[in-house]
């Protein structure tokens, strides 16, 4: 959505000028499922697909808040009503930002906010993340906090998961707001390290491509969570901090310990296979192996679908199909039971692979997927 489109259904909200105007992208990850709340690795890029954000203070304690995305009207909070999961709508999310920043101590009074997206909901692509952090970066400019993009980050995931109650990690949140145009962004969670990794695939022939299923999947419905929790009983079985902290090579060792703890054994095995697979691929990359990821990429879902089982059959059919037609490496994304996968393909092989993914959900009898490219492009910025 384009900023004179957000700015001017501002001006016909709230009759005057926007301070200005912000944009947040979504996110597509590479590599590195379910490792971030465990302390570990991941690859996201960013998305040319965001959420733009028209803002103005208000010094009244009133929050306003409208989505051209939503049917109704204009939504207005007051900022000393701000409870945590008091609020199961859109609004959460921004409204979310404005309580975790004044939990924070930061002098944030008021605001009136017009929104607009082209982030996929429900796709698996951080929708939420984008209306979190456009939100926090229009006040950290406004309101002159001095928060750096890190730190950002940090108060958006406390959003999301204390106001919200969905039990996210920080990857979302980073990737919106420090992506590079041209990049993938290698980050470790434990300790909010990036490294910007250069990802022209367009220079090399190749494309990526994102399949969204339209299966919905919500972060904040109990199998994610139930994930979570397995994965710090598995570390505290183990008695280390985080998964994070089981070297890949101890990994058998490791599994041994947990016995018959079939549960146990397969979320320790997918997120410290993960993290390898991470390593792997920020390797290959920096090497110019690029071709050489696709393996990885299949080899990351068959462990997200056999030892995390968060896939679906929607997302199975996508890897499968586009596998048989021709693609370099597939799998899915995002946080499962729904979402998109993503394939990486030839440029000679991208419409044969679209095709045979699209008629292969039709005969299944599946929602048409909605297939497009994911070119990485920049993090939040300030638009006007």
């Amino acid at each position: 959505m384009r900023a004179q489109q957000v700015r001017a259904g501002f001006v016909e909200l709230y009759g005057t000028e926007p301070e200005g105007v912000w944009s947040a992208p979504g996110r597509v990850n590479l590599i590195g499922e379910h490792t971030d709340y465990n302390d570990g690795f991941v690859m996201p890029f960013a998305l040319p697909h965001t959420a733009v954000a028209a803002v103005s203070r208000r010094d009244d304690g009133v929050l306003r808040l409208h989505s051209a995305d939503v049917d109704g009207g204009v939504v207005e909070l007051r900022l000393d009503e701000l409870t945590p999961e008091s609020d199961r709508d859109w609004t959460a999310y921004p409204a979310g930002v404005v309580w975790a920043l004044r939990e924070a101590g930061h002098p944030v009074t008021g605001a009136d906010i017009h929104l607009g997206s082209t982030v996929p909901s429900g796709a698996g692509l951080s929708s939420s993340a984008a209306l979190e952090v456009v939100v926090a970066l229009a006040l950290n400019d406004l309101y002159e906090l001095g928060l750096q993009r890190w730190q950002l980050a940090r108060l958006c995931q406390r959003a999301e998961n204390v106001y919200v109650g969905a039990p996210t990690g920080i990857m979302d949140q980073t990737a919106s707001a420090c992506c590079e145009d041209g990049h993938a962004l290698f980050l470790d969670t434990r300790d909010l390290s990036q490294k910007q990794i250069p990802f022209d695939l367009a220079a090399e022939g190749m494309r990526l491509l994102v399949v969204d299923t339209q299966v919905k999947h919500s972060h904040s419905e109990g199998e994610y969570g139930k994930r979570r929790a397995g994965c710090e009983r598995g570390a505290a079985l183990l008695g280390v901090d985080a998964l994070r902290d089981i070297p890949y090579a101890d990994l058998d060792a490791a599994l041994a310990r947990l016995g018959d703890d079939e549960e146990a054994v397969r979320l320790v095995r997918h997120v410290v296979t993960e993290d390898e697979r991470v390593e792997k691929v920020v390797d290959l990359l920096k090497s110019g192996e690029t071709r050489a990821i696709g393996p990885v990429l299949v080899a990351g879902h068959a462990s997200l679908r056999d030892d995390f089982r968060i896939s679906c059959p929607e997302l199975d059919l996508v890897v499968d199909t586009a596998m048989s037609a021709g693609a370099l490496g597939s799998r899915m994304t995002g946080g499962g039971f729904g979402g998109s996968a993503i394939v990486l393909a030839d440029v000679a092989d991208v419409d044969t692979v679209t095709k045979a993914v699209e008629e292969a959900f039709a005969a299944a009898g599946f929602t048409a997927p909605r297939v497009f490219e994911a070119v990485p492009s920049p993090g939040a910025r300030r638009l006007v």
